[in-house]
């Protein structure tokens, strides 16, 4: 990889990474499933000349796939944010790695073979331990929606290979385009009791609704699409894992999040695990998709 790509993927990582303390510190000026609606607006806003292509014959599962993805992943996880550290969230999301490497099988019989499967217990232990040791203001529960969250993005991901080729902007865009009001209506319903404080949210609040949408989905998704276009798979995902990394690191340094040794031992195991998941072999195809 050229250094200048090595550099963009670095950066988009870290922009990811950081993600996860500045959705923390929004989520605390705005309620989640309307700071959520808020960002997909802007974005969809931003995306506005992809959305000008329409999706012929994939309109219905982008729809399927803007309410898993952009409906309820999102309102699970920046729901469950508030509860649990972003460092810790950080590392919790990994769980769709193995999540989707097991749907995968059960849908399309992609074959996971004895290095995926380990790095699969491997991955869900390290969150287990986690789990077990919630540290800061980190609580059972809103850890629970982080993984539901996690599962959620596994599904969506088995959608998103069903819709076969399609632009990966003009994606996003319809994706934030039909998730927007989704999150809107949800948010008047179950969050309708907040609306009236948000003229009063503060920086971090409007910060995050901008950095979600232009570093986070535009800059990131953007560039991170290139260069899985101009690399193969095998070199550009494992830089992937830079983005926990990041997000443990910003958690601790930034928000003073506690870096307890139970909270470093299970981000390594997690970690180690998803690492495997990615960068271990593919045995063949077990049978034919579901």
């Amino acid at each position: 990889m050229k250094p200048v790509d090595l550099l963009a993927a670095v950066a988009v990582n870290l922009a990811w990474g950081l993600n996860f303390a500045i959705a923390k510190l929004g989520v605390g000026e705005l309620p989640p499933m309307l700071l959520i609606g808020l960002r997909y607006g802007l974005t969809a806003l931003l995306l506005f000349p992809w959305l000008r292509r329409w999706p012929r014959g994939q309109f219905r599962q982008i729809l399927a796939v803007s309410f898993t993805l952009g409906f309820l992943h999102f309102s699970l996880m920046i729901t469950g944010l508030q509860g649990v550290d972003s460092s810790i969230a950080a590392i919790a999301v990994q769980a769709q790695v193995p999540f989707a490497a097991i749907l995968a099988f059960l849908f399309f019989r992609d074959a996971i073979g004895w290095r995926r499967a380990a790095g699969i217990a491997l991955a869900l232990g390290g969150i287990a331990l986690i789990a077990g040791q919630p540290t800061g203001q980190s609580d059972p529960l809103s850890l629970a929606m982080v993984i539901g969250a996690s599962l959620v993005w596994a599904v969506s991901s088995i959608q998103v290979k069903k819709l076969g080729s399609i632009d990966t902007l003009v994606l996003n865009a319809w994706i934030a385009a039909l998730a927007t009001p989704q999150l809107l209506v949800g948010s008047l319903i179950f969050e309708g009791d907040r609306w009236a404080s948000v003229p009063d949210a503060g920086f971090w609040g409007w910060a995050a609704v901008v950095y979600m949408a232009v570093a986070v989905t535009v800059f990131g998704y953007g560039l991170w699409y290139r260069l899985l276009l101009r690399y193969p798979v095998t070199t550009v995902m494992p830089l992937s894992l830079l983005a926990p990394t990041f997000g443990v690191l910003c958690g601790i340094f930034l928000l003073g999040e506690p870096a307890s040794p139970e909270k470093l031992l299970g981000a390594a195991v997690t970690l180690s695990g998803v690492a495997i998941v990615i960068l271990a072999p593919r045995p063949k195809q077990t049978g034919t998709a579901a």
